[in-house]
């Protein structure tokens, strides 16, 4: 039987969250500080992906999915500690990690504004004339940097319940299936609109949302919460990830802080792209000879545009109308509600 959690009559929803994700920041200078220090001891050499992990920490990022963890958490009634800091900072480093291979996979040279890492250390080798390929040794860099970080999270993670370490071990996984399954369905280039969306549900939408709310409950002692979330959790990270889909096709770079038209360019089978080339057979063309500007313009203010923004819509909706259904005090209903439409809406 599930059970409805009483707020806190003293605190508010959003104040308590603050106070965490504040927790959050400054557990990960400090976590961050430590390593860097202890590899620089010895080597600094030993020391360059610690160093490549705090600089895209440092560099900012929504911390959308420490954001939801610790909603969840808190959502479930949990109090204020260490176990759901440590997981938030670990649920981020995890991110990081991601973007870090992400990046060498897409071959982007921009993340939050910054080079990326493995641009970033080619650069360093070419400018001090160093043996072999500039290209090669960045990318190493950064592999390595991605596999600390993901390293740190599991750190970060030790000790926790059965169920916590079997959700994290499943968001972990299912992230590496989904980035799997998205390299290729690029390779492939067949216009597959359900194939699309399983990919951003699996790729990204669960691993946002969803299983960070799970985690949040379970650590709270809910496990009832964790499946209650599963509505709401896949239903927004959808449309969170359909909503980058449309940052990239139509996005500014300046704006969003990393390259735009990248998945174009890799012939991503984004929902967007799958049903424009079923719609239009001159787009397969265009995403073949690399045209992306070119796909933009086709694309801005079509039929298949408007499909994804009223799909987004209907997700978003679908959404905050299963927290209708979830035990949660009004004050979460709120929250979570608001998140929903800040996360499905956003410019970056």
């Amino acid at each position: 039987m599930t059970r409805t959690v009483r707020a806190r009559p003293d605190t508010s929803a959003r104040e308590d969250l603050r106070a965490l994700l504040e927790q959050v920041e400054s557990g990960l200078c400090v976590f961050l500080a430590q390593e860097r220090h202890r590899w620089s001891r010895s080597d600094g050499r030993g020391a360059e992906p610690a160093l490549a992990v705090a600089e895209l920490v440092g560099a900012g990022g929504k911390r959308l999915r420490p954001r939801f963890l610790l909603s969840g958490y808190l959502a479930a009634g949990g109090k204020p500690g260490e176990a759901p800091v440590r997981a938030a900072m670990a649920l981020e480093l995890l991110h990081v990690a991601a973007l870090i291979h992400d990046d060498v996979m897409d071959d982007a040279d921009r993340r939050r504004t910054q080079p990326t890492v493995h641009a970033r250390h080619a650069e360093i080798h070419r400018h001090r004339d160093w043996f072999g390929d500039p290209r090669r040794y960045g990318e190493s860099v950064a592999i390595l940097a991605g596999d600390l970080a993901w390293a740190y999270a599991d750190h970060l993670m030790a000790g926790a319940s059965q169920a916590v370490a079997r959700e994290w071990f499943d968001l972990k996984t299912e992230l590496v299936a989904g980035q799997a399954m998205d390299v290729t369905a690029a390779a492939e280039l067949r216009p597959d609109a359900e194939l699309a969306r399983h990919i951003a549900l699996v790729k990204s939408g669960r691993y946002t949302v969803h299983r960070p709310l799970a985690l949040g409950a379970l650590l709270a002692g809910r496990p009832d919460l964790a499946a209650a979330f599963q509505p709401y959790g896949e239903s927004l990270g959808e449309a969170f990830q359909l909503r980058d889909d449309l940052i990239d096709a139509f996005g500014d770079g300046a704006v969003s802080g990393k390259p735009v038209r990248q998945d174009f360019g890799h012939g991503k089978m984004t929902l967007l792209l799958a049903l424009a080339m079923r719609s239009d057979e001159r787009i397969s063309g265009l995403v073949e000879r690399g045209e992306v500007e070119a796909l933009r313009e086709r694309l801005s203010g079509t039929e298949v545009h408007a499909r994804i923004e009223t799909r987004i819509e209907h997700l978003v909706n679908q959404a905050c109308a299963s927290l209708m259904t979830a035990p949660l005090p009004p004050e979460w209903h709120r929250e979570l509600t608001a998140t929903a439409s800040s996360a499905a809406y956003r410019e970056t």
